[in-house]
């Protein structure tokens, strides 16, 4: 449920939103980081990125709410947000310390086809066969990055497409959920959700050995600072989507998820000499189109169905 007319505003919800995706990518640059640099696996590193974000928030929260802010009207499901975040996030990173950000980005950036697709199929939304095309196009893109990415780096190639999956999950519940919570409630609760998940995982990956779940401490106060700031952008920049969301229309602010494929090429070339070849920006080029297609159908559709309903 979005806010009434009344409360929207459109030009400070695409500033919000534009402003968050250009800062977004900076905490997969810090994951990437601690992985290639301080040894730091991508399961520890998923762990602190939540653990910090409720470190970040619950004060303030408390602060603002008192205890009784922790009495959300859908806790459940914001602890489901927080689980599935943090999967997502599990992926994401594990991706990023083996592939280039611009890499894990693009293949990433099939979650809007994916949302297309999953609204068609359990929410009964109508996807006419030209947004069917694009989504279609739009995994043909994606096959153009993957395939190079696949000769080189096997199955893990493929963790963006499962990250993108998990996150269509988590955007369908940020929309079950509404305004029922505030933004600070609901990222305190998600990063509960996200510290007890990871918290699970690390004790199985470590379990059994698997190399991307060793627990470890920062090995150097940089790593312990760069951590910090990765669980504060999480919880403050995430804070800013939900606000931003509210403020206005998905189908107005969606175009600006694609800022973080700039940001992203732009940290993954300054800090780990990685840009993305000729073939690949092909690929990168027709993932955006047929996003952005499928975004203008969205709005197109709904401006319609708009000017067919009966004035009050």
């Amino acid at each position: 449920m979005a806010d009434s007319p009344e409360h929207q505003n459109p030009l400070q919800g695409m500033a919000l939103m534009s402003g968050a995706m250009v800062v977004l990518p900076a905490m997969d640059a810090i994951a990437k980081y601690m992985a290639t640099f301080e040894g730091m696996s991508p399961g520890q590193i998923t762990f602190y990125r939540f653990f910090f974000q409720l470190v970040c928030t619950l004060p303030i929260l408390f602060a603002i709410f008192g205890l009784k802010a922790l009495a959300a009207e859908r806790p459940w499901m914001n602890l489901l947000r927080g689980a599935l975040h943090g999967a997502a996030s599990l992926l994401f990173f594990v991706a990023v310390k083996y592939m280039p950000l611009a890499d894990v980005f693009a293949i990433y950036f099939v979650e809007p086809f994916m949302l297309a697709g999953l609204s068609a199929v359990f929410l009964g939304e109508k996807v006419g066969w030209r947004r069917w095309a694009a989504i279609v196009v739009g995994f043909g893109g994606a096959m153009i990055v993957i395939q190079p990415s696949y000769e080189v780096f096997g199955l893990k190639a493929l963790l963006p497409v499962f990250c993108a999956f998990l996150f269509s999950l988590y955007l369908f519940l940020n929309r079950a959920i509404g305004t029922a919570d505030s933004p600070l409630t609901m990222q305190t609760i998600a990063g509960i959700g996200g510290t007890i998940f990871m918290a699970a995982a690390l004790a199985v990956g470590n379990g059994v050995g698997a190399g991307d779940f060793a627990v470890s401490l920062p090995s150097s106060t940089l790593g312990l600072v760069l951590l910090l700031i990765l669980g504060s952008l999480s919880g403050y920049v995430h804070m800013i989507v939900v606000r931003a969301f509210r403020l206005a229309p998905l189908s107005l602010l969606a175009p600006f998820q694609y800022f973080e494929i700039i940001s992203a090429t732009i940290l993954g070339y300054a800090l780990f000499g990685d840009f993305p070849n000729p073939s690949k920006w092909v690929g990168i080029l027709i993932i955006v189109g047929s996003g952005l297609f499928i975004i203008w159908r969205e709005r197109l559709q709904s401006r319609s169905i708009k000017m067919l309903q009966p004035m009050e």
